[in-house]
């Protein structure tokens, strides 16, 4: 009838969160995702891994694009630092919240090459980081390839 998987009585909490994760993660590799995502600042090629900014090719570590496409992903959503471990480093024990911060310090500065009023992506005090379009700056309809994977229509 559909299901793929159960769990016998007793069960603990922590089981069925375990659980419940792993179908979300399978649930998520899934769905289709935008090959590419282009802004006025930021283009970022999901497959190649590649990701201009200002027309430039800027160079990214790993977890910086990670990091990035996490961003992306959920623009205009405020990600905590405890979120973007998962979704940038997959860090289970979550013992390296610093590293998010560090991470978004040299992430920021590589975004603002040849761009002195600043990047996209906003620091919310006590909460954590969102990617936030510029709107001064959006494309026209027309000229953009496509928007956030999360945000376009299925």
């Amino acid at each position: 009838m559909g299901a793929d998987d159960y769990l016998t009585k007793p069960f603990g909490n922590a089981e069925l969160v375990a659980r419940v994760q792993a179908l979300l993660r399978r649930n998520r590799s899934g769905r289709p995702e935008a090959e590419i995502y282009q802004d006025a600042l930021i283009e970022l090629n999901f497959g190649s891994r590649e990701v201009r900014v200002g027309g430039e090719p800027a160079a990214l570590t790993p977890s910086e694009f990670r990091l990035l496409a996490a961003l992306i992903r959920h623009a205009g959503q405020t990600l905590s630092a405890d979120q973007l471990l998962e979704q940038a480093w997959s860090d289970p024990l979550r013992i390296g919240p610093e590293r998010v911060k560090f991470a978004v310090m040299r992430l920021r500065r590589k975004l603002s090459q040849g761009d002195g009023d600043g990047t996209p992506i906003e620091a919310i005090r006590g909460f954590g980081y969102r990617y936030v379009v510029p709107a001064d700056r959006r494309l026209p309809p027309s000229d953009r390839r496509q928007g956030p994977p999360d945000r376009r229509k299925q």
